[in-house]
């Protein structure tokens, strides 16, 4: 492994540890602790804690350095308004321009996710990410592709949150299936519905466990 790629294997790491609750909203991150348990150097560890800031997992404060940042009903909020404000729309536009090399990509991204709830755990959200990206990257919208990106990295602790209370993974995975039909028939109408009530479900869910 070269040194460049430390701060990546560092942040995946931590990343995970949060994703998945293990390093809980509002805990500190004890950087001399962690860089002792990783077996790295706190420069490295700097690095990527400055990356999870900028991503939205962290906080840094002056003389007390970074915490776990919380988790809000008002941030869940702005984040789902958000993509229900771009994703459904892109989702249906790459619906009608998808290649079958597209469609095969987007139902290996399905059988992932499909293995991830099945099995629990972080990886849940990276391949739920990895899901309604392949949905929305053959729209050829470059900046719309990355904003959606943003977005699902912002709210994959919220996805994780919401899938922990029994039942909603099973609903979860008939929906992604129910999606990925009408967006591999080319049916953007109903895509469009479709991702709208997907993500509007989540939000009304996080908003009874938030609040």
């Amino acid at each position: 492994m070269g040194e460049r790629a430390l701060p990546d294997v560092i942040y995946e790491d931590v990343r995970a540890r949060i994703v998945s609750g293990a390093m809980e909203p509002g805990q500190p991150v004890r950087q001399d602790t962690l860089a002792a348990e990783l077996g790295v150097s706190k420069i490295p560890l700097r690095e990527a804690l400055a990356r999870l800031e900028r991503d939205g997992l962290v906080v840094s404060h002056r003389n007390r350095g970074f915490e776990v940042r919380g988790l809000s009903a008002e941030e869940a909020e702005e984040v789902f308004d958000l993509r229900l404000k771009i994703e459904p729309a892109a989702a249906a536009l790459a619906s009608r321009r998808a290649s079958p090399e597209d469609r095969a990509s987007a139902g290996r991204a399905l059988d992932a996710l499909d293995e991830a709830l099945q099995a629990g755990g972080p990886d849940v959200s990276d391949r739920n990410r990895d899901f309604h990206l392949a949905l929305v990257r053959p729209s050829g919208r470059e900046l719309t592709t990355q904003l959606v990106e943003r977005l699902h990295t912002l709210a994959e602790r919220y996805v994780q949150a919401h899938l922990e209370p029994q039942g909603r993974t099973a609903r979860a995975r008939a929906e992604h299936h129910d999606l990925f039909d009408a967006w591999s028939a080319g049916r953007p109408h109903s895509v469009e519905t479709l991702v709208r009530s997907h993500i509007s479900g989540a939000l009304e869910d996080l908003r009874r466990q938030l609040r």
